[in-house]
């Protein structure tokens, strides 16, 4: 049975609210590849990690690392709910490191941040290269990845394929809270060095991403 890691950008289901409707969509389209892999889940933080994160500054001069922490904590909330979907294929608890995952012998795997400075795309990587996956998942809220932001831009250059050489040029080499990168440069560097292959994904497209699970041709960026 294939690993596979995926990175669940938390901009796909928590925004001001959870998307329920759109987790039932994502919880079948796991479901109905699961006899064929075997998933570990990371959650990201999305807007809610942004906004109690802006709590946190409002109150005080928070340092960096507690911003992270911050952050830690409603990627693992988020982790909670959708980890409570999959009921008995899942652990009791989601995993707080990625060692944790790694050793979890249930058909799908969840769990959010694990320490200041790293991203949940870092976590993802790092449960990948535990587990000798040799593919991360990453979805998001665009269809590949662009040379300028898409949403702001109508001149932008796709990438179907790129070099990690290529994306760490555009995304540069410093983790900050909450950056919105098409992924995090630290986890950028981590995969470069295990030599990861890593799929960008428009996360709302799931009969898309079907189509990558079966092996058929996909919308996306693949870097390696």
């Amino acid at each position: 049975m294939k690993k596979i890691v995926i990175s669940l950008g938390g901009s796909l289901f928590a925004k001001e609210k959870m998307d329920f409707a759109y987790l039932k969509k994502f919880k079948k389209l796991i479901l109905d590849n699961s006899k064929n892999y075997k998933f570990y889940i990371v959650t990201g933080g999305g807007n809610q990690c942004r906004i109690y994160q802006g709590y946190a500054k409002k109150l005080s001069k928070a340092a960096s690392d507690d911003l992270d922490w911050v952050g830690i904590q409603v990627t693992r909330l988020n982790a909670m709910v959708v980890k409570s979907m999959f009921g008995k294929l899942s652990d009791k608890e989601t995993f707080l490191t990625p060692q944790e995952a790694a050793k979890s012998k249930s058909k799908i795997v969840v769990g959010g941040g694990w320490k200041p400075g790293w991203s949940t795309d870092y976590v993802a990587v790092y449960i990948a290269r535990l587990i000798k996956a040799d593919k991360v998942i990453n979805l998001s809220n665009v269809d590949y990845i662009c040379d300028k932001d898409p949403n702001r831009y109508s001149d932008v250059k796709a990438y179907e394929k790129m070099s990690w050489k290529e994306l760490r040029k555009l995304v540069g080499n410093k983790w900050t809270p909450g950056l919105n990168m098409p992924f995090d440069p630290i986890a950028c560097k981590l995969a470069e060095k295990e030599k990861l292959t890593v799929v960008i994904l428009n996360g709302k497209k799931l009969n898309n991403i079907n189509k990558f699970f079966l092996g058929q041709p996909f919308q996306g960026t693949t870097i390696k």
